[in-house]
């Protein structure tokens, strides 16, 4: 009798990225931000990422978003410029709820490239935006 039994490579297979965004936007939705963090704080570079996440329509995962920054502003502050310019690029995003997260994670954020282009948003078609951007801007 022979046995077939599946092969294992010796070398693990790498995920690739967006396989990756997803593992992280369902630990998001599950509420597991602090494997998150701990995987942030390892490879900063998932910040960049961030911007992407906020287009995720489960709440949980944009909820996820924020606390992870808010826990993240504390532990790691000067990584998190790499999160700034995926952000920023949503703020033009056509849905009104992804602008508004992502302003409220660049005030999160709270750096001055954070804070620079929320002016902008003053002038924003939803008046959710527009009340997001003054509450942060103190206006």
């Amino acid at each position: 009798l022979t046995m077939n039994t599946p092969s294992f490579s010796a070398t693990p297979t790498e995920i690739d990225d967006e396989a990756l965004l997803q593992v992280i936007a369902d630990f998001l939705a599950m509420g597991h931000v602090d494997n998150i963090r701990a995987m942030i704080l390892q490879e900063p570079r998932y910040l960049a990422w961030s911007g992407r996440l906020l287009v995720d329509e489960r709440y949980a995962v944009r909820l996820g978003v924020s606390v992870l920054f808010e826990l993240l502003v504390e532990l790691c502050p000067q990584q998190l410029y790499r999160a700034v310019p995926g952000l920023i690029a949503q703020l033009d995003h056509a849905e009104p709820w992804v602008r508004g997260e992502a302003a409220s994670v660049l005030g999160i954020i709270g750096t001055e490239p954070a804070l620079a282009p929320l002016p902008a948003l003053l002038d924003d078609p939803s008046p959710q935006v527009v009340e997001i951007v003054r509450d942060i801007l103190g206006e």
